[in-house]
């Protein structure tokens, strides 16, 4: 688990997991309302240095921000208001999972039906109002990724 004390150290997160994504990588963000997932995606987006203030999705549902430097671009998607494959299909996240970056907010349970590896980000916030993140990674993508990296400031 990985203490982050505030917004600012939640974006810091974000840049430095960004430097570690590659080509196809997908994130499932999951936790409760107002618990830092935009906030994360935001800092992925600066670490990906993209194109365009990064908000929340929920109302389009998917957005591209095109890359600046060469990075892969940011497809980020709210699934909030999907409720299975065929709303996934829609917004043809196949076709450009194997040359982006996606992070799927709410996307804890649709991700399976896509059959690719991932690594989900629960965020929670304390008492005290820092939140938590949890790593979880599913697939042999992440198995080689140095860790002990992500969690130094």
């Amino acid at each position: 688990m990985i203490t982050l004390p505030d917004a600012d150290a939640t974006r810091d997160f974000g840049a430095r997991l960004a430097r570690m994504l590659r080509p196809g990588d997908v994130i499932v963000l999951t936790g409760p309302l107002g618990a830092g997932k935009t906030t994360l995606t935001q800092g992925i987006g600066e670490g990906l240095d993209v194109r365009g203030r990064v908000t929340s999705p929920t109302f389009t549902i998917s957005r591209i921000h095109p890359s600046r430097s060469g990075a892969p671009d940011l497809v980020h998607v709210d699934a909030y208001r999907l409720t299975g494959l065929l709303d996934l299909e829609t917004i043809d996240l196949d076709a450009s999972i194997p040359e982006t970056i996606t992070i799927i907010e709410w996307g804890e349970g649709l991700i399976d039906e896509l059959g690719v590896d991932y690594l989900q980000v629960t965020l929670d916030r304390s008492d005290d109002e820092r939140r938590l993140a949890t790593l979880t990674p599913v697939g042999a993508r992440w198995e080689s990724v140095p860790w002990e990296e992500l969690a130094r400031p």
